[in-house]
């Protein structure tokens, strides 16, 4: 038992000295964000645009589950006071690799995973998810203009405690997309 857990600890921080070495991520782009009134509330329409650099592929097919959360805030301006942050919501998609299986899963949310036989179609999933459900209909003020503002990020946080100290030091462990702002008018 101690000996598995020496060499799975000796394992991550020789993956962890590998990666110090490498080049910076590339930037996730926001293709599409728009929000869009259905009959159970308001949900979020978005598309991802980006490729995982050497290094995350590489942490992946050893072992190392990824993720990826999507932030969501809309503001309404007022003049007289501070803006009411109408809403806020994160959604976090995970994506690791199983040997044993030689498939992709993903899974949002606390979801089942979905499983997939390629990295590129796994990674599909996560640049073009479903409609998300972002505030129930009548959470927002019919009529009134909203702040919208959508961003993407490699989630760090979820990594383990070793690897976390290498991401905070590594710029290719920094995939991350700029807010993509944008005007939506409650229905």
């Amino acid at each position: 038992m101690t000996l598995r857990f020496f060499c799975f600890l000796a394992c991550q921080l020789l993956l962890v000295f590998a990666c110090a070495q490498a080049r910076a991520a590339e930037a996730i782009e926001v293709t599409q964000a728009e929000v869009q009134l259905s009959e159970e509330g308001y949900r979020l329409n978005t598309r991802f645009a980006f490729e995982l650099n050497h290094e995350l592929q590489e942490a992946i097919q050893n072992g190392i589950k990824l993720h990826f959360t999507t932030e969501i805030e809309m503001t309404r301006p007022r003049w007289w006071w501070r803006d009411e942050k109408a809403v806020l919501a994160k959604r976090t998609i995970g994506i690791s690799y199983d040997v044993l299986t030689r498939q992709y899963n993903v899974s949002i949310g606390g979801s089942v995973p979905q499983s997939f036989t390629t990295l590129d179609d796994a990674l599909s999933l996560i640049r073009r998810p479903a409609r998300w459900l972002i505030a129930p209909r009548g959470a927002l003020k019919q009529g009134e203009v909203y702040d919208v503002s959508v961003r993407m990020y490699m989630d760090r946080d979820y990594l383990s405690k070793p690897l976390q100290v290498n991401a905070i030091n590594d710029s290719s462990w920094r995939l991350a997309s700029n807010r993509r702002t944008f005007a939506y008018r409650a229905g």
